[in-house]
């Protein structure tokens, strides 16, 4: 019997060695270190291409590449200067009534197909703008977000279809490296009734959005009716732990995932409107 290998420890930042072994019912988190920032029209998929190759993280199939959204929102020109944006009567009414920027918050209305909450509490320097996202998701601001885009008073937006994104950088980099590989986009979400943020799938190639575990048994030999993990969701919450906020690490390589290849889409993680019982 060979003998169980213990899994390589190293700098989260910096990565694994590529000949880390992944032990059984282990998985390992490798960071793409070294990104250049993403500018439009940057060639993104050839950025990671060469990264990869650089820090000799040569994909294998099966791996998956956990990315957040907003190196594929640059590359793809999902950038606006608020100066370019003139707000109409709705966003000023309802800048005023929240203390917002009205100018962001005609992006958020431009992004959404309605506004489910807008409140401002006494405490709060800008009230909270809840809305439904043109895509389906409900969001902070139809994650119209300002962080880490570069340039004073600029927004970045989600891209125009995540899922197709993730699958043409997908195609590219199977093709580059022979392998099958799954991709996840990510974005930065709160949650109902719990504090924090987390990171959550919006977009998807190849990889299961949910994992119907429905007929199956637990550990205890119980039938499982409703159980239905969320793996996209699993996968871009993990990769938070390796994405900081100031580390410039947005892409994270998963090795050792039990997975099976599908047609997919983020959208399928939307809870559809007949089953929301707070809409």
């Amino acid at each position: 019997m060979e003998p169980v290998l213990e899994p390589t420890r190293h700098d989260a930042r910096s990565g694994l060695a590529d000949d880390a072994v992944t032990p059984q019912g282990g998985v390992d988190l490798r960071v793409l270190a070294g990104l250049p920032d993403i500018r439009p029209g940057d060639d993104l998929a050839a950025i990671l291409i060469e990264s990869l190759r650089r820090q000799d993280l040569t994909p294998r199939d099966g791996d998956i590449l956990v990315i957040a959204h907003k190196v594929v929102s640059k590359a793809e020109g999902r950038v606006v200067a608020l100066a370019d944006v003139t707000p109409g009567d709705e966003a000023r009414e309802l800048a005023e009534r929240i203390d917002k920027d009205p100018r962001k918050v005609e992006a958020i209305l431009r992004e959404s197909t309605r506004v489910v909450r807008a409140v401002k509490r006494p405490d709060q320097r800008e009230g909270t703008l809840i809305a439904e996202h043109r895509l389906g998701f409900i969001c902070a601001n139809a994650a119209v977000d300002e962080s880490n885009v570069g340039a004073a008073d600029t927004i970045i937006l989600l891209p125009e279809d995540p899922d197709l994104s993730a699958r043409r950088l997908g195609e590219r980099l199977e093709a580059a490296f022979g392998v099958r590989l799954g991709i996840v986009v990510t974005d930065t979400f709160g949650r109902p009734w719990r504090m924090g943020l987390v990171n959550v799938a919006i977009g998807l190639s190849r990889v299961p959005a949910r994992v119907d575990l429905v007929g199956e048994r637990d550990a205890f030999g119980r039938e499982l009716s409703v159980t239905m993990p969320a793996l996209a969701d699993e996968l871009a919450a993990a990769s938070g732990l390796l994405m900081g906020k100031r580390d410039k690490t947005p892409v994270v390589l998963f090795r050792g995932v039990d997975w099976q290849p599908c047609d997919s889409s983020a959208s399928e993680l939307i809870r559809p409107q007949q089953e929301d019982l707070f809409r």
